[in-house]
């Protein structure tokens, strides 16, 4: 395998698709001496079968606003790979959708859903319909035109959406009913559903959860724990406050929060009712952090700037993709960050990642540290199948020992002659291998 001849083909075939792009890089860099080493990959085509999606579905989808105007918006189902499961991965409505970010998303939650050992292939997909300021019939008309075309191609057993960014509970519920009444059937199609109808409980949380999992392993492998340690969030939704859930829970400080407006610094800790305002603030759909403030007035809004520049111990970026730069990474290594872990889809700047592994900083790439979302689902998909539903001490019990599996597997295939651990190396090394072998399995598709 030629790294750079495969990229530059690619970037030919696929002008400006940048988060894509970046995505294929990592991981082709990663897996180039395993993938050299087994000329059998080479034989079958396995890469350039894996970094083209099997099909994607693109979508018009018109609705009526409450004045009734008529809408169009574009969607997408990017399915990329089912070789070891049916194809699985989120919905994200949000303006900024794309096809790159979309197939940047797919190709990642490939080798995410590989980690977890769960039967799940990888697949994403969402809308520039953005649910923000949008009445609940508005996003009801929306989700059920989308669903019209999608059904077509999805199933419990061929591919199985989920939530992303936009897509909560309300949107699940309108997507899910408008695919009982067009397929005529219960089942567990879609996850993230609700606790009355199929959901799983610590679904919410379980990015969060798992991401902290993740890096309290990490800090294991150093000899040490949360216990006392301060740690900077970033992002104010879901995976943030399952983070910091169980930060608080293992004993640290969770000191920052933050929005597209900026960032809060509580330097007396986020905690107990100031966590559950989280959610009222999400509730909001207003998008904005400044607003904690308000209601916690000690603490400090500081407008238009990441909260990476404040010292900590600990960081767990959780919002969106991008998001810490290569001037972020050299702040929290001159501040003394001991471990980033990635709570959102690739948010670490392939600049910031080589400044942290130059340094020693602890790296632990999206695809491994926040599978704890999909793994949740596929356990939601299990109770589906077998009509029942587990206790969520069952559950999470479940996904903190997926969690650590997929910490075993990334240190089996990242640990580097000197200790240090590639997480991105390792996590991408894993998950390729048990894809591609699959791939081999059931020969050229």
């Amino acid at each position: 395998m030629e790294v750079e001849k495969i990229m530059t083909d690619l970037e030919k075939k696929h002008p400006g698709e940048v988060e894509y792009l970046q995505a294929v890089r990592e991981v082709l860099e990663s897996i180039e001496q395993v993938y050299n080493e087994n000329p059998q990959f080479e034989a079958a085509g396995i890469i350039n079968r894996l970094v083209e999606p099997d099909r994607i579905l693109t979508i018009k989808v018109p609705w009526v606003d409450d004045h009734g105007k008529v809408h169009v918006n574009l969607a997408y189902r990017i399915q990329f790979n089912n070789a070891i499961g049916p194809y699985k991965g989120g919905l994200r409505f949000h303006p900024s959708v794309n096809l790159s970010i979309l197939k940047f998303l797919g190709f990642e939650q490939i080798f995410k859903n590989s980690l977890t050992s769960l039967p799940m292939g990888g697949a994403k997909g969402g809308s520039d319909f953005d649910p923000k300021g949008k009445s609940n019939t508005e996003v009801m008309r929306f989700c059920q035109s989308f669903m019209l075309e999608l059904w077509r191609i999805i199933g419990p057993e061929t591919d199985v959406p989920a939530g992303d960014i936009g897509v909560g509970g309300r949107e699940i519920g309108f997507l899910y009913g408008m695919y009982k009444k067009l397929a005529r059937e219960h089942s567990g199609v879609l996850t993230g559903k609700g606790l009355n109808w199929g959901g799983s409980l610590v679904r919410p949380e379980a990015t969060g959860y798992g991401n902290v999992y993740f890096a309290q392993e990490m800090l294991r492998t150093k000899g040490t724990d949360f216990k006392g340690k301060t740690v900077a969030i970033s992002g104010f939704g879901n995976v943030a406050w399952g983070a910091a859930l169980k930060v608080t829970e293992l004993g640290g400080k969770v000191v920052t929060i933050s929005g597209p407006d900026g960032y809060v610094y509580d330097s007396e800790g986020i905690s107990g009712e100031k966590i559950n305002y989280m959610l009222e603030l999400r509730a909001s759909n207003q998008d904005i952090v400044k607003p904690y403030t308000y209601e916690f007035p000690n603490a400090q809004f500081v407008q238009g700037k990441r909260p990476w520049e404040v010292k900590c111990d600990i960081a767990l970026p959780c919002a969106t993709q991008n998001e810490l730069g290569k001037e972020d990474a050299l702040t929290l290594v001159k501040n003394g960050c001991m471990c980033v872990c990635e709570g959102a889809n690739m948010p670490t700047t392939p600049e910031a990642v080589e400044i942290f592994q130059e340094n020693k900083v602890m790296f632990a790439p999206g695809k491994a540290a926040n599978a704890g979302g999909v793994a949740t689902s596929g356990l939601e998909m299990s109770q589906n199948s077998m009509k029942l539903n587990w206790p969520a001490a069952e559950v999470d019990q479940k996904l903190h020992q997926i969690m650590i599996n997929i910490h075993t597997a990334c240190l089996k295939y990242g640990k580097e002659p000197d200790g240090y651990v590639n997480y991105v190396k390792g996590a991408n090394i894993a998950g390729f291998l048990k894809v591609a072998n699959a791939m081999l399995d059931q020969g050229v598709l």
